[in-house]
């Protein structure tokens, strides 16, 4: 008997959901059993009552979390798009450039995050360097493997036909590059509210990053599990809304199995 939309989702999403309630039950128990001081360990209904408790307080600081995170990684998606482009322009520019963008990755961005300090101040543009810094990276590398992953036996027929170049980039290997687009993209929402809260930490008078140092000096261990638990649902919200926009623009890409097995 085929199964139902329900019931392939509930397949798919309940195992982690069950397991996931399990370690809170777990988690509560073990923490109330063995009176652990709240400051160490907080049990999780003392976290989401610091929730609670603190929305006001934390409101301003989620949104301007979020505004960094925003514009940071939509200059990382400017940026590792125009870059994958650039490295698909020839063989040797890639050759030249691809070791250069690798090797960036090598810096450690808590050590040049002082150094944007230094140059920009402790305004906003800092912090979206940061973003920038830790996103655009995988926009780029997958969105250049993308690039060169058109159907060789199309790209001949186009040549065949007397296609330029520049057409058969706008209507080939432009749509091929699409899915390792988002799938980078899916990457980089993640990383952008680390960057973020990163950036925070070496500057800044609001954010979450500056909420979770504010709250462990002061020993409020559950306002930090708080700022934790709204950083981790942001970065779910952004990777669930780049896969829906993903799933929207490109209903072509998403066959009958792909879909069983995301559905």
């Amino acid at each position: 008997m085929k199964e139902s939309a329900a019931q392939r989702r509930w397949r798919s999403y309940g195992p982690p959901i069950i397991l996931i309630l399990g370690l809170l039950v777990l988690w509560e128990v073990l923490v109330t059993w063995q009176a652990v001081p709240p400051w160490i360990l907080p049990a999780p209904s003392q976290i989401i009552q610091a929730m609670w408790q603190n929305a006001d307080l934390l409101l301003p600081h989620v949104l301007q979390t979020m505004k960094q995170v925003l514009l940071g990684l939509g200059l990382a998606i400017v940026t590792g798009v125009a870059l994958a482009a650039i490295l698909d322009l020839s063989s040797w520019l890639r050759r030249a450039l691809y070791p250069l963008l690798v090797a960036s990755q090598t810096i450690p961005i808590l050590a040049l995050a002082p150094l944007l300090i230094i140059w920009f101040g402790f305004g906003l543009t800092p912090k979206v360097f940061i973003v920038t810094l830790f996103c655009f990276f995988p926009i780029a590398i997958n969105t250049a493997d993308g690039l060169t992953a058109a159907d060789p036996e199309l790209l001949a027929l186009l040549h065949a036909m007397g296609a330029t170049r520049r057409q058969i980039w706008r209507k080939v290997r432009l749509p091929a590059s699409l899915p390792y687009f988002f799938s980078g993209l899916r990457i980089a929402a993640t990383y952008s509210v680390v960057g973020a809260i990163i950036g925070e930490w070496v500057g800044a008078s609001q954010g979450l990053g500056i909420f979770m140092l504010r709250s462990a000096n002061a020993f409020k261990t559950d306002q930090v599990f708080a700022a934790i638990v709204i950083s981790s649902l942001l970065s779910l919200i952004l990777f669930g809304l780049v896969f829906i926009a993903e799933r929207a623009l490109l209903p072509w890409y998403y066959t009958s199995q792909r879909e069983s097995q995301w559905v």
